[in-house]
Parts: C-alpha cells; structure tokens; sequence
C-alpha cells in the first residue's frame, strides 16, 4: 500500500505507549498525544517555527508541553551521520573526542588567553591540592632564547622587552674549545653584555625569562578540580583535565 500526498494537521506527534494518558516506563500522562513533543514534525515540508525546510524538520518544544526538559531533540543511544553535519549552535561534549582524518579549524573566540599550554593534574604528593604548570614545564610562563656568540654582546628578540619581565632574565654561557673568563656583565630584556678577561669570547648561551602578558602562575593551590584554582582560568588551556578522571 503507498500513500501519497497526505496532509496531517497536528500540534506534534506522540510516539509511544497507545495510551497517551497512562503512565509507563518510557512516558508521563497526557490529556492529548502531540504535547508530548515540539510543536510540530515535518516530513518533506516546513516547519514554521524554525523557519526550516529540510526532509525532516524539528521545531522547538511547544510552550504548552508539560515534559521536564525542553530539548528539541533527545536521543538515547548511538547515533550515526554519514555526510556532512553542520552546527550552528553552541556544543558541549562531556566526554572523549575522536577524530580520524584532517582537522580543520577556524576559531574565532577565546580558546586560550595568552596561548600558554599548559596541564593540570592532581598533586602528586599532597592531598586535597593540585598542580599546575606550563610549558617549558615548570612553574612560570617561562620564554628562552639559545646560540652561541662570538662578541661580547647577546642581542634578544626586539619582541622580548613588551613579553618578557626584564627582572626574571637569567643566563647561562658555556665556553667553546678553552676555558674562558666569562661573566655576564649587565644585561635587560634587549641584550646581554658579556665580560671575559681572555682576548677572545665562544661561547653556547641560554637566555631564560618568564612572560608578563598575564598574571604570574600559582604552580600550587588547594582544591580538588581545575575549578579550584585562585587565579584566572581563562589564562589557560589545561590539556591535562581529564587525566586524573580517567578509570582503568
């Protein structure tokens, strides 16, 4: 048998139990099917209240629906999409994300401040507190600059002196080929002065100095979530969140 071409007028439609006003395990009593969902479904047409015309079109819960929740669409279990999805909405995913394939991304909005990656995990030798740290992995928004120079002058990043704060700075030289006299003599978030008592200067160089475009890390704090830390988590991109939730 094919039916073709059927109109039906209805404030919604009730899938369930034949008897719209019984209670069972899967629905609540209703004077009328159709309340118990949105106020319309459309099979190939249009759903007004969404101003939507796709083969199925689900429109908001009808304000006269006496159901818990106000989801437009619910479903429980597995479900599958084999093109394309579009979202147009915000998304909140509770759980594990996996994706085979390209990621593509184009983000407008804040993921992450000040763009410091960093984790936080349950601390692993006091209870009730917790520990954070970004990289280079330790307790501070931590920069470097590394090379070797044969002057007696480093010359940092002209980045340096609006990222850097300039009484953080620490630097380790390391003499290339002979021992040599070597000392840092002066030094702010431009360069790096050198002294040595030889005629010459080889050396390896690390230049070490932690961020100022954010508030100062707090590496340790009581609490028992991310939620719990004392300063701004907006800052921070914890990539270790889930790592102390995780059940073997």
């Amino acid at each position: 048998m094919a039916i073709k071409n059927l109109s039906l007028e209805t404030i919604g439609l009730h899938v369930g139990y034949k008897d719209y006003s019984k209670t069972t395990s899967q629905q609540i009593p209703y004077k009328k099917s159709g309340v118990l969902t949105c106020s319309g479904i459309s099979i190939f047409g249009d759903c007004s209240k969404t101003s939507g015309k796709a083969v199925v079109t689900i429109g908001t819960v009808d304000s006269v629906s006496k159901l818990p929740f106000s989801d437009s669409l619910y479903v429980l279990g597995t479900s599958k999409f084999f093109d394309d999805v579009y979202v147009a909405g915000n998304q909140r995913i509770t759980k594990d994300l996996r994706v085979s394939g390209t990621t593509y991304a184009s983000v407008q909005g804040t993921i992450n401040v000040q763009g410091w990656k960093g984790f936080d995990i349950k601390h692993p030798t006091k209870e009730n507190h917790r520990l954070r740290y970004v990289c280079l992995e330790g307790p501070e928004g931590g920069v470097y600059h590394r090379g070797r120079t044969r002057t007696n002058e480093i010359t940092l990043p002209d980045y340096w002196k609006d990222l850097v704060r300039e009484d953080s700075i620490t630097v380790q030289l390391q003499p290339i080929g002979h021992p040599q006299k070597i000392i840092v003599k002066e030094f702010d978030n431009e360069k790096i002065i050198i002294d040595s008592e030889n005629t010459w200067i080889d050396c390896f160089y690390h230049v070490y100095g932690e961020r100022k475009d954010g508030e100062r890390l707090i590496p340790e704090y009581e609490g028992n979530t991310p939620e719990d830390y004392p300063g701004k988590n907006d800052q921070y991109s914890i990539a270790g969140y889930h790592y102390d939730r995780r059940t073997s």
